[in-house]
């Protein structure tokens, strides 16, 4: 399942590709816990592009840290396109980030309703003052799969985009550097 979505050469590939175009990543991430930035980090020399990240499990931080409206918790929920919105738009000022991953969700075995099951998960992308995409998921599995179908969807979605927006100048990157 890990390597169907998104694998470490993705990873590799979606560095370079922030790196050529010295651009920089972050996330802001409640059901997958730091997943996301974990899988960031764990290729080596991923701090030039990757400043940090918040995990906002609750409510309060998610207000506190990433600046998300108390109205839209409680008018949306904390699983919504809304509050994911207001996720991205937060981690992008908190971390001076050009792009950013937010992620809301209930990985389970508890929290789900009949609105909102367990596997629901809403993931958001975002460019620095652009548009964002936000979607909602619904992945199977146990707590711990639905976390990381969460996690690479999320990056596979903004590597896609990624590759759309920043491609062509990756060329350049390769060309300009010694071997």
């Amino acid at each position: 399942m890990r390597n169907e979505i998104f694998n470490t050469k993705d990873m590799i590939e979606l560095q370079t590709l922030l790196r050529a175009n010295k651009k920089t990543i972050t996330t802001a991430e409640s059901c997958t816990g730091g997943l996301i930035a974990h899988l960031i980090t764990k290729i080596s020399g991923s701090s030039d592009i990757f400043n940090g990240a918040i995990v906002s499990y609750s409510n309060e931080i998610k207000e506190q840290e990433l600046h998300v409206k108390n109205t839209t918790l409680n008018d949306f929920g904390a699983v919504s396109k809304e509050v994911v919105k207001q996720m991205l738009e937060g981690s992008l000022v908190k971390f001076s980030a050009n792009y950013a991953i937010a992620v809301s969700g209930i990985a389970g075995p508890t929290g789900g309703s009949e609105n909102k099951p367990v596997g629901t998960v809403v993931i958001g992308i975002a460019q620095e003052n652009a548009d964002y995409i936000v979607d909602t998921y619904h992945f199977k599995g146990s707590r711990e799969e639905v976390q990381i179908q969460a996690a690479n969807t999320a990056l596979a979605k903004i590597f896609k985009f990624l590759q759309k927006s920043l491609d062509k100048e990756i060329k350049t990157y390769y060309n300009s550097s010694p071997i």
